[in-house]
């Protein structure tokens, strides 16, 4: 039991799956946050980068934040929901660095959110996810149609063998007859 408990991937997907709750449970508030006063943040967050359409990429913003921490929280679609919450925090970095240049203190909790969810979305979600649990169905499916195809294929490859075989045995006699036994015959 405790060699189980101490093997590498049971550990590994262990602090994936602390790893993925913890940071989408701490980053969902932020998306909720945001989406309380979307003009707020759109004024103090977006419209001082210049980006185009400030209210849109708000939402955009928000609704990256709270669908990216469910998604890493479930582990459904993990790699997707990491990557969202990435390019969120990309900007918010940017953001941070352009308006107050490198301040640690507005930096730490940025970098924190960005070096979680890289690690996820390089590393997977590990074994205790939606995701694992989808892809062990679909592996389990082809691994049955494949079994069928091979038993399917093997009998049939059986009954060609075998028609083959009589094939060739008619087809000698047939051959000794036209040939050997005709030219005996005039």
């Amino acid at each position: 039991m405790l060699s189980t408990i101490l093997t590498k991937s049971f550990s590994k997907d262990t602090a994936l799956l602390i790893l993925r709750v913890i940071t989408g449970t701490v980053l969902i508030h932020h998306g909720f946050e945001k989406l309380a006063n979307i003009e707020n943040f759109a004024d103090a967050f977006v419209r001082p980068l210049h980006l185009p359409f400030p209210i849109f990429l708000s939402y955009v913003a928000a609704f990256s934040e709270i669908g990216g921490s469910w998604l890493l929280i479930l582990g459904l679609a993990t790699r997707f929901g990491a990557l969202a919450i990435v390019g969120t925090i990309s900007v918010a970095i940017y953001h941070a660095l352009v308006t107050s240049g490198f301040n640690i203190f507005l930096l730490e909790l940025l970098l924190l959110y960005f070096a979680s969810a890289t690690s996820i979305a390089l590393t997977g979600p590990g074994d205790f996810s939606i995701d694992e649990v989808i892809i062990r169905v679909l592996r389990s499916e082809s691994n049955e149609e494949e079994t069928q195809n091979f038993q399917k294929s093997k009998v049939s490859d059986k009954k060609v063998i075998s028609q083959e075989e009589e094939t060739s045995k008619g087809g000698i006699f047939q051959f000794l007859q036209a040939n050997l036994l005709s030219d005996t015959s005039n």
